[in-house]
């Protein structure tokens, strides 16, 4: 949620035309992400990522 936040923030600030200029901004949003999860990690001092974290995709049935 932080990424699509920073990425969505980022992206209004510089206007980027096209998926071109669109992509660095992600991976820049998706950086900041990270980086808050890793300082949050060092702040417990355990993993925030889990299994459990993500939901599994129910198949379609039939």
């Amino acid at each position: 949620m932080l990424a699509e936040v920073s990425t969505t923030k980022i992206s209004k600030k510089e206007n980027p035309r096209g998926f071109d200029e669109s992509k660095p901004i992600a991976k820049r949003g998706g950086k900041v992400a990270a980086g808050a999860r890793e300082i949050l990690e060092k702040e417990l001092g355990e993993s925030v990522i889990s299994t459990d974290n993500a939901k599994t995709p129910k198949l379609l049935d039939k």
